[in-house]
């Protein structure tokens, strides 16, 4: 049974035609979730949803409120205070490396770091 010119040329464009809804589809889906991620929350509103989240999950009284809010603060200060540390010391590591050239070049870097991350700080931003 011959077919005919046109049915071919229907079924050529229909082949066609889904090869480009499919491209089409898993490209959007590609870009949405691969390249364009949802920005971070900042620590602070991390921290009230998380608050929220455990009075309303395990309803919470007032006083345990004041008591996690006390165990979050010092937690949080620990964890900075072991951080400070760890970055001094791999500092110095990574110092004792380098040579008196290089290590001058390492301590502006190290500079114009941390006062990237003040700025970011200060704006409310992520570094």
């Amino acid at each position: 049974m011959k077919r005919s010119k046109l049915s071919v040329a229907l079924y050529l464009l229909l082949v066609f035609a889904s090869g480009v809804v499919v491209g089409a589809l898993g490209h959007r889906l590609y870009v949405r979730e691969n390249v364009a991620p949802r920005p971070r929350p900042s620590p602070e509103e991390f921290r009230r949803r998380y608050m929220e989240d455990m009075r309303a999950r395990l309803k919470l009284s007032e006083e345990q409120v004041k008591q996690i809010d006390a165990i979050l603060d010092e937690t949080r200060d620990r964890y900075r205070a072991q951080m400070k540390v760890m970055q001094e010391e791999q500092s110095m590591r990574i110092r004792a490396v380098l040579s008196a050239e290089q290590r001058s070049e390492y301590d502006k870097m190290r500079q114009e770091r941390e006062e990237r991350r003040k700025r970011a700080h200060k704006e409310g931003r992520a570094p």
